[in-house]
């Protein structure tokens, strides 16, 4: 008998190219599991909504939290037909889901175009170096919010 990751896994690389090939964007799918059975389906659409943040697993969370009624996957898995980028990654570690679940390697999208590899360089040069200028402004008046959040009785910690 088959394993069910295949089952869901499968899912995910049929969105992929199901959307791909209907114009949504890149080739890239997502599913978030919980419980044995699909919550939600993400796919990529940053050239159908013109945003650069419509990834497929970015996508998916989106619906499941909305689905679930939360902001975090607690006993979630995700399938996503590619490993998933630095965005993905921390929008992944955010969500908190249980495990993740990939196709593709970051290499085989590299090898198609979508090479990431200088996001990971940026974020380990100093702000300085890195390629587009990074300043700060107001710290001072900035910290007011998050004073005002330190000081807030029933806040959600997150």
């Amino acid at each position: 008998m088959e394993a069910p990751h295949d089952e869901f896994m499968r899912e995910a690389i049929r969105l992929s190219i199901e959307k791909m090939q209907a114009g949504y964007g890149g080739p890239f799918g997502a599913v978030v599991v919980k419980d044995g059975r699909i919550i939600a389906r993400g796919f990529n659409q940053v050239t159908h909504t013109n945003d650069p943040t419509c990834h497929a697993e970015v996508d998916a969370i989106r619906k499941a939290c909305q689905e679930l009624g939360t902001f975090q996957l607690d006993d979630c898995d995700l399938y996503t037909s590619c490993e998933p980028c630095p965005m993905c990654l921390g929008a992944i570690y955010w969500a908190r889901p249980r495990r993740v679940f990939y196709g593709n390697t970051k290499q085989d999208a590299a090898d198609i175009g979508f090479d990431d590899q200088f996001i990971y360089d940026e974020l380990d040069k100093p702000l300085s170096a890195r390629q587009i200028p990074m300043e700060q402004l107001l710290r001072d008046e900035a910290r007011a919010g998050f004073e005002a959040w330190q000081n807030k009785q029933g806040k959600t910690q997150y």
